[in-house]
């Protein structure tokens, strides 16, 4: 409990205006996208520079007040929900610092939306080339915090291979400045990367350095149905050897999510013939003629004849484009329509996705008789999300109640295949429990004794990750 005098040496930093302690302005914070957590606070903070950040934990580090730092609240694992602590919100610091095309480089603050971030890259013909469902309202803190994934990991790597530097205010309120726009420098530890993937557990991200690239001008968008995800992890190594670097997105999704997007979403069928399973692929180039279509209409020559695709479309046009990718991004949100979903977001090796999904359908279906599996997502990278939508007409909560059971068995199913049980979503609290299963007691003990150093007082985000 914080007292009334506490309260007001916190509020003090920024102005009463951006500390809130109403009911009603705090209760957004409280709750994140999936509704699986909820939160409580005393008091909500929005600083709008570092110097007010480091303020903030300078006080906290000498009254040993725990802080949960918080971005545009788009996690999925808990990692942004307080448990009585303060929310520290960074989204009042929102500024793009630099951007140098020159450098090809990006410095910004934490508050930045990915869409913003994006859109200040476009309009100097570059790109940032993170690209999740949620760019609208997630920032650019929480991207790094979480070491976000995304639909273009197999072009371009995660957030982590994305930054170059990073600014970071430390549990004691010391601030590290580590902007750079370097790509190499070799001198000594390559610190960034203990903050990045650690959900505010060890510091606090308040500005980032980040890689631009030339946009593509010529992109080409093809959904096509296959018959599983053998023949989809085939025409993925046909694509690649045909178009080498050029494919930037490869994404994996079954009948039932395709339904799913048509009934909620606004999304129209593709295809004349449903198929079982269909692929979404992106090849990007650099010239303006149409040569990314002119490959893309050969892949699919050759696919067809080795019976790897049974049907295909090949986007017209931007908005074309832009219509198939509604259908795959929209699958996440429309099965909360459906009812009780639970959830995986899992990662194996490449080329065994499908013997896995063969194992992890049957079992899941098995356990709960009449379930509707909806796994899809980036196979090119690995990454599925395996989720599981309730039996229609049955009751969400008796449901949702096998999450835990569920979630334990498709995890040693998982780690059985050398994958892993977080891909790109992060620990938060919801795995937090799991982790030791699936790392060995000397990371365990690295990663403890690196938060000991970092926040000895464990003040920073206390009962996520670890």
């Amino acid at each position: 409990m914080l007292s009334p005098d506490l309260i007001d040496k916190f509020s003090a930093i920024v102005g009463s205006k951006h500390a809130l302690t109403s009911a009603a302005d705090i209760a957004p914070h409280l709750h994140e996208p999936r509704g699986k957590f909820s939160g409580s606070t005393p008091l909500v903070l929005q600083p709008g520079s570092t110097g007010e950040v480091s303020a903030i934990l300078t006080l906290a580090s000498q009254t040993k007040t725990a802080i949960v730092p918080q971005g545009g609240n788009t996690g999925l694992v808990g990692g942004q929900m307080p448990a009585g602590e303060i929310v520290l919100s960074l989204s009042r610091m929102n500024r793009i610092r630099h951007l140098d095309d020159a450098d090809n480089c990006i410095t910004l603050e934490a508050g930045v939306t990915l869409h913003n971030a994006r859109e200040a890259a476009s309009a100097k013909g570059l790109m940032l080339p993170l690209w999740i469902a949620s760019q609208g309202t997630c920032q650019i803190g929480g991207n790094l915090a979480t070491n976000a994934g995304g639909i273009n990991v197999l072009a371009y790597g995660n957030t982590r291979d994305l930054c170059l530097g990073l600014e970071v205010v430390l549990a004691s309120g010391e601030v590290w400045n580590g902007l750079k726009s370097l790509r190499k420098d070799n001198t000594g530890y390559d610190l960034k990367h203990l903050f990045i993937g650690c959900e505010g557990t060890l510091g606090i991200i308040t500005a980032a350095s980040m890689k631009l690239l030339p946009a593509p001008l010529d992109l080409a968008t093809i959904f096509a149905s296959v018959a599983s995800p053998r023949e989809a992890l085939e025409l993925l190594s046909l694509v690649r050897r045909m178009s080498g670097t050029a494919v930037v997105a490869f994404e994996i999704m079954p009948r039932t999510g395709v339904e799913m997007s048509m009934k909620h979403a606004g999304c129209r069928d593709p295809l004349e013939t449903p198929s079982d399973w269909y692929v979404l692929f992106e090849l990007a180039g650099f010239d303006t003629e149409g040569n990314m279509n002119s490959k893309a209409t050969s892949i699919l020559e050759v696919a067809f004849e080795e019976g790897l695709v049974s049907d295909a479309t090949l986007a017209a046009s931007t908005q074309a484009a832009q219509d198939l990718w509604r259908i795959r991004e929209a699958m996440s949100e429309v099965q909360r329509l459906e009812g009780g979903s639970i959830k995986h977001d899992i990662a194996v090796p490449v080329s065994k996705v499908p013997a896995f999904l063969d194992d992890a359908i049957a079992l899941v279906e098995d356990m709960l008789p009449g379930c509707r599996p909806v796994p899809f997502g980036h196979l090119g990278d690995g990454n599925i999300h395996f989720n599981i939508s309730q039996p229609v007409d049955a009751d969400k909560q008796a449901f949702l109640a096998n999450w835990a059971a569920v979630n334990a068995r498709v995890h040693a199913l998982v780690r059985d295949y050398g994958g892993s049980i977080s891909a790109e979503h992060g620990i938060g609290s919801l795995k937090r429990d799991e982790l030791a299963a699936t790392k060995q007691s000397v990371e365990i003990n690295m990663m403890r004794g690196i938060k000991q150093l970092l926040d000895p007082d464990g003040i920073l985000n206390p009962g996520k990750v670890l």
